[in-house]
């Protein structure tokens, strides 16, 4: 099985895995065959990437370590409660308020179980390949993505249970703030003037000045949302805090924060390949994050997953088959093309190896 972009999609081509709509229904059954119309549906229906069983990809296992099901669940949480959150943020003082607060809550909690519960009997490391482009909003994508890095980082530091869920639930909100910022700034393609700039800066305050009024909330959940822009070294802000001062739970999301969001495309740049946002995050090590958690993030983040299709460096196409502990961003890999993209006999290669060591991931088009 491997993941392939819809625009590459043959009809005759049979799906691997079945694909939801935005509500976590069923539009196509595992098994599948994909026709022109079928296609274009799925064009309409946002999704970018399908999984598909071929020949080139027998026997390449995938491992979801968070059912596609329950990442447009979580979604639609995070879209629903972010919405209340701030309608009620100025009025949350009567009942009716407290009440609709209280259960976006419960929500938010909910459906965080559920994404620890299948992080916890997953055995392997963190696969976040998804084969639907769930929702238009960055904010939202990104608040998913963040809580599940950072749900599994807390993990990996052996936390108990309270602070695993706090930590989570802190990932999940802490760019409200950001909904108070408009989208031509957010999803401006050129670069931000200095007026703008502080506008998008005071996301921080806003989420902690919203969260921090919702007594079901734990304080400290708050301080993620002022916190995640802080580093080691008192460059960050709001208020350029240092070293210790930082939370801890801050100094976790902002690894997870960081990665996610250089290895996804904005309006205003492209995405890097996930070694280049390992690469970005061991640069930032001790000066802007806890060199210890970066450590703990690339032993836990699979960046090149079983059925990635990527591009090495001489040209070559082929299929992710294994991935490498040792050396996060060199996977064994299942070569289909050759350096004219021309298909070939599919061989293996290991880019760990010695002889291997010139190669290198160039592209993984279904990472961009």
């Amino acid at each position: 099985m491997r993941l392939v972009k819809i625009d590459q999609c043959q009809p005759g081509m049979r799906l691997g895995k079945p694909i939801y709509n935005d509500k976590g229904k069923i539009l196509l059954a595992k098994g599948a065959e994909l026709r022109d119309r079928i296609i274009l549906k799925l064009h309409k229906y946002n999704v970018t990437t399908v999984y598909i069983e071929d020949e080139v990809s027998e026997g390449i296992e995938i491992i979801e370590s968070i059912p596609e099901a329950l990442r447009m669940e979580a979604l639609n949480t995070i879209t629903e409660g972010f919405q209340t959150l701030m309608d009620l943020s100025h009025s949350n003082s009567n009942l009716q308020g407290m009440m609709k607060t209280g259960r976006a809550i419960r929500s938010f909690q909910k459906v965080f179980k559920d994404i620890l519960a299948s992080l916890t009997d997953n055995q392997n490391a963190l696969n976040l390949l998804a084969s639907t482009k769930l929702h238009e909003n960055y904010v939202f994508n990104h608040s998913l993505n963040v809580s599940i890095y950072a749900c599994q980082l807390a993990i990996e530091n052996g936390l108990p249970l309270k602070n695993i869920e706090e930590i989570g639930l802190g990932a999940m909100l802490h760019d409200l703030g950001k909904v108070h910022i408009p989208l031509d700034i957010l999803n401006k393609p050129g670069e931000l003037t200095k007026e703008e700039y502080a506008l998008v800066k005071q996301h921080c305050e806003k989420g902690f000045e919203t969260l921090r009024k919702i007594h079901e909330i734990p304080l400290p959940v708050a301080h993620c949302a002022f916190q995640h822009h802080e580093r080691i070294d008192g460059m960050g802000y709001p208020r350029g805090l240092k070293g210790d001062e930082i939370h801890k739970y801050a100094k976790i999301i902002s690894v997870a924060d960081v990665f996610d969001a250089v290895t996804n495309p904005r309006a205003f740049r492209q995405a890097v390949m996930p070694h280049q946002g390992l690469e970005i995050l061991y640069a930032g090590s001790d000066a802007q994050f806890d060199t210890h958690q970066v450590n703990l993030f690339k032993e836990c983040i699979a960046i090149y997953p079983p059925g990635l299709t990527v591009t090495l460096n001489d040209g070559r196409t082929g299929i992710v088959t294994q991935y490498n502990y040792q050396a996060a961003g060199r996977p064994e890999v299942r070569i289909i093309k050759n350096e004219e993209n021309e298909n070939v006999a599919p061989y293996e290669i290991n880019l760990g190896a010695t002889e291997n060591l010139t190669l290198e991931i160039v592209m993984a088009d279904a990472l961009i």
